[in-house]
């Protein structure tokens, strides 16, 4: 059917997956950053039950790094604080791309509607 479609369908018809694949790479970033979120809030929790004294390490490339407990969980709180914003930025663009492809799904049900005019399917000339 690509074939017999006019050339402003077409593009809109390609527009529609370009925007398909948006919102699925979109959807992927988002689980990632809810993952770490979490991860990073398990994280923080583990840490309340944590000694301020004890001896921590923290992964740094293939080395542990040995830290203290403020640091740690300062760090833990920048790393859950940017995360949240990663997901809300990442919800936001979600919701446009949705709601962009609903829009131009719309325009080109309304354009291939108009195509079974008279001289259409079980239209004059039939």
């Amino acid at each position: 059917m690509q074939g017999n479609l006019p050339p402003e369908a077409q593009e809109k018809l390609e527009t529609l997956q370009d925007l398909q694949e948006t919102a699925q790479n979109v959807a992927q970033q988002k689980q990632q950053a809810e993952t770490a979120l979490s991860e990073t809030e398990t994280a923080l929790t583990a840490l309340e039950g944590v000694d301020e004294d004890s001896v921590m390490y923290r992964e740094v490339g293939e080395l542990l790094i040995e830290t203290d407990y403020d640091e740690s969980a300062d760090k833990l709180e920048e790393k859950q604080d940017r995360l949240e914003v990663r997901v809300e930025q990442l919800t936001k663009q979600e919701e446009r791309v949705q709601e962009r492809f609903e829009k131009l799904q719309d325009e080109l049900q309304e354009m291939l509607s108009g195509m079974g005019g008279p001289q259409g399917p079980g239209g004059a000339g039939a």
